[in-house]
């Protein structure tokens, strides 16, 4: 793939931000698993640049080796997952905003903006600070901002990075940010979040939308860059006629807005909306600009139970992202215990980690650190000691319980590629 690539010291991964992620990926055997050296000036690097760098193990790893539980990802998968969706998008002449929320690393927004992305979606603010300190530039904020810190930190990243925008639903957060954003000389994008019936987040369309899009017009340092409509609740329908129809319904009310909005004099540059659940089907809704798509690029459990064109599994993207844990003990001869529970997945009662490529064994949460895995037929498929990946019950949440990623490439563990907005939740 490509990207920067930095070969580090051993002093500066452990000595720098990443220490505790490489301790838990290395262990032991960092001693035997020095990392490549470019040059001594390398070693000097300061802990941001390390953050946001790939690490290329001079020693690649094995899995059977690998402390566990730890974050794997497929790269060949990746690849693929991430050329399909470029492409899929490229086919039907729709932009891309992937949302960084689903991954939280720098390294692989700008793989998908390599791919023609547009920029990057991010749901908080301190998620958008680290793609910007990482030379991510158009990032669109999507959740909807009501406090003064938030103002004016979003205006302060605006302007280190023009190609920064956030939502409003209220108008109190338009004068709040035309107001900020006049103390900093500056003019900030904003669109208009439309409820489109997650009831979550959003103003009503119509009407409303149209009177909040005239504040704007008024604002003298705002500018109105468009609509968000964003169909949280449609994604995980299951069977995609189904969730079709709903999509489709739930975005009526945002293409009336548009055509309002337009009747009044007012451009409407953008329609920005969808995401993996519906990604072909809202490419094909007349005025919609760019697809807000995230877990594509990984895939979970959670996903793939919806169904997609062609069955009951949503498989036209692989599981490229699995956690890899160890079967620690067995009190009875019909369950198993692996070092892999809360603290290492994202609970989902609905949607349980699943085995990769080993039939007969059912997850179970067994805690915050046990997996109960049950046999469900007569072979015993895991031995105590052994290791087995499982594909995640729901991406996002799960990444964010990491440090970093090891990336694996024909069987081998490569490269660490840290996650600096684990834990920006502000």
């Amino acid at each position: 793939m490509s990207g920067e690539s930095t070969s580090v010291t051993r002093r500066v991964l452990l000595g720098g931000a990443l220490a505790s992620a490489s301790a838990a990926a290395l262990g032991a055997r960092a001693e035997a698993n020095e990392m490549a050296t470019a040059s001594e000036a390398r070693s000097e690097a300061k802990p941001s640049e390390v953050q946001q760098s790939r690490i290329v193990l001079a020693k690649p790893i094995s899995l059977a080796d690998l402390p566990t539980p730890a974050l794997l990802i497929d790269e060949a998968a990746l690849e693929r997952n991430l050329h399909k969706m470029a492409a899929h998008a490229a086919n039907k002449k729709i932009g891309l905003r992937p949302h960084v929320k689903t991954h939280k690393c720098p390294l692989l927004a700008k793989q998908q903006l390599a791919l023609g992305a547009l920029g990057v979606c991010a749901a908080k603010v301190s998620e958008a600070e680290v793609m910007v300190d990482a030379g991510v530039g158009n990032v669109l904020i999507t959740s909807p901002l009501a406090s003064q810190d938030k103002f004016e930190r979003v205006v302060a990243l605006a302007k280190r990075a023009p190609g920064v925008q956030v939502v409003v639903d209220a108008a109190s957060a338009v004068r709040a940010f035309d107001a900020a954003a006049a103390a900093a000389g500056m003019t900030l994008g904003v669109l208009i979040d439309i409820d489109t019936g997650t009831r979550r987040t959003g103003i009503a369309p119509g009407e409303p939308a149209l009177a909040l899009a005239r504040e704007i017009a008024r604002a003298k340092h705002l500018r109105f860059d468009g609509l968000q409509a964003y169909s949280g609740h449609v994604m995980h329908i299951v069977g995609r006629e189904e969730r079709k129809k709903k999509s489709l319904e739930s975005l009526a009310g945002a293409l009336d807005t548009r055509a309002l909005l337009e009747r009044s004099g007012i451009a409407v540059k953008s329609l920005t909306g969808g995401g993996t659940g519906t990604y072909d089907i809202d490419c094909d809704v007349p005025g919609m600009t760019d697809l807000q798509v995230g877990s594509y690029l990984f895939m979970d459990v959670q996903y793939r139970m919806v169904g997609d064109a062609d069955g009951e599994l949503f498989d036209t993207f692989e599981p490229s992202l699995t956690v890899l844990a160890t079967a620690i003990s067995q009190p009875v001869p019909q369950l198993i215990t692996i070092d892999a529970g809360f603290k290492a997945f994202a609970h989902e009662p609905e949607a349980k980690p699943q085995f990769k490529d080993r039939a007969g064994l059912t997850y179970f949460y067994g805690g915050d650190e046990h997996g109960i895995c049950a046999f469900t037929g007569e072979a015993r498929t895991l031995a105590l000691g052994e290791k087995a990946e499982l594909i995640v019950s729901h991406c996002d949440p799960t990444v964010n319980l990491y440090d970093v990623y090891h990336v694996v490439r024909d069987g081998m563990v490569r490269e660490l590629w840290p996650i600096p907005a684990r834990g920006k939740s502000q």
